[in-house]
């Protein structure tokens, strides 16, 4: 179920249609399997489950269990129908021999049960991505201790793997991008009072007094910042820093007017007091932002696919392609965040040198001798 801290409007749905074409669909379905009982053989992977009506569910878990009658006793005698109600009423109490008659009058065609069958799991399909990424807004919102990061993924990973299970019953094509209009990402709240505002201030007043750290955080970009300011200036001390420029509270005030920042209405007072309260490690608080920043990232992901499951134009091909499409944005922030907090599977083991002894000058390492490529003669 959607986040009830999820304001209002990122759920705002029109009423569904008070007979949607599913609907339609599973009655002209049921209506062939009871003209033509023997066309359940050629229906695929359905189960009772696909079904939007409890009812009509419950009816074909019916007729999955028994043995449809050839189509010569059928012709003569109600035993298919006998049967049917005797097994699905106790699971279905409204079901009447009046009902079978009006699901039979709505089949168009016996012979199309395979495509009612499509239908059926094409919606269920879509139900089921949309439980996908609502699971992964309500992560995105509720941070679960002692690690929301971790929590969040899981939940992309399982969307990810509903994707992967759906794409064999149907598989994407070229041009099967879906055309819906996104929402706007969620805004956070740039208010200095914030724990996220706080964390950023200590960040970029740490990072500013102690540079030798920004090498090991490449990881963190100016746009993971809640707070726009705190992002250029992030930019202002990565700038002095590639060019090997002296890094400190004035270096990079001067690198701020440079970058238009004091054009803007931000005066020099209050970049120098954004500089000035340095405290604990600049990759721990460089780790906060960027965990935000692919909360963030989810929240807007589930919120896309969200969107794509409620627009009925979207075929299944279009929903899974687009969702893919969505995921693979928040895999290139994961990519980050798995560099940040886990630095040795992200590439090769650094070597150390070997330490002096203390009871003579260090041992001299001995070259291996060369390897050559070229062949004896």
């Amino acid at each position: 179920m959607p986040n009830p801290h999820t304001p209002a409007e990122e759920f705002a749905l029109e009423e569904p249609p008070a007979d949607p074409p599913i609907r339609y669909a599973e009655q002209a379905l049921l209506g062939a399997l009871l003209l033509q009982p023997l066309r359940l053989k050629s229906l695929g992977p359905l189960t009772p489950e696909h079904f939007s009506v409890a009812m009509h569910g419950a009816l074909f878990a019916a007729m999955s269990a028994l043995t449809p009658p050839t189509p010569e006793v059928h012709a003569r005698e109600p035993v298919w129908i006998t049967a049917l109600l005797a097994r699905a009423r106790p699971h279905a109490r409204g079901l009447t021999a009046s009902y079978l008659h009006t699901l039979a009058d709505a089949c168009p065609e016996p012979g199309h049960a395979p495509a009612y069958a499509q239908m059926i799991v094409a919606n269920r399909a879509r139900l089921t991505i949309r439980a996908a990424a609502e699971r992964l807004i309500q992560a995105a919102n509720e941070p679960v201790p002692p690690d929301p990061a971790a929590h969040v993924l899981n939940q992309a990973d399982a969307l990810a793997a509903a994707l992967d299970d759906l794409s064999g019953l149907f598989p994407s094509h070229p041009g099967s991008l879906p055309r819906t209009a996104l929402p706007d990402p969620p805004t956070p709240e740039p208010r200095p009072e914030t724990d996220a505002a706080i964390e950023e201030q200590l960040l970029l007043s740490t990072v500013a007094t102690r540079p030798a750290y920004l090498p090991e955080m490449r990881w963190l970009r100016p746009e993971d910042f809640t707070v726009p300011l705190h992002g250029v200036l992030y930019r202002c001390i990565t700038s002095l820093a590639y060019r090997g420029d002296p890094i400190d509270a004035v270096t990079v005030l001067w690198e701020a007017q440079h970058h238009g920042l004091l054009a803007s209405g931000t005066t020099a007072r209050e970049v120098l007091d954004l500089l000035a309260t340095p405290a604990g490690s600049p990759e721990h608080w460089g780790e906060q932002v960027l965990q935000r920043a692919l909360l963030h990232r989810a929240h807007t992901t589930g919120l896309h696919i969200h969107a794509f499951t409620n627009d009925p134009a979207n075929t299944p091909h279009q929903l899974i392609t687009g969702s893919r499409r969505s995921l693979a944005d928040l895999a290139a922030i994961r990519a980050r965040w798995q560099h940040a907090t886990h630095p040795a599977a992200a590439g090769p083991p650094r070597t150390k040198a070997a330490p002096a002894s203390r009871a003579g000058p260090p041992t001299p390492r001995v070259a291996p001798p060369a390897v050559t490529t070229r062949a004896s003669r």
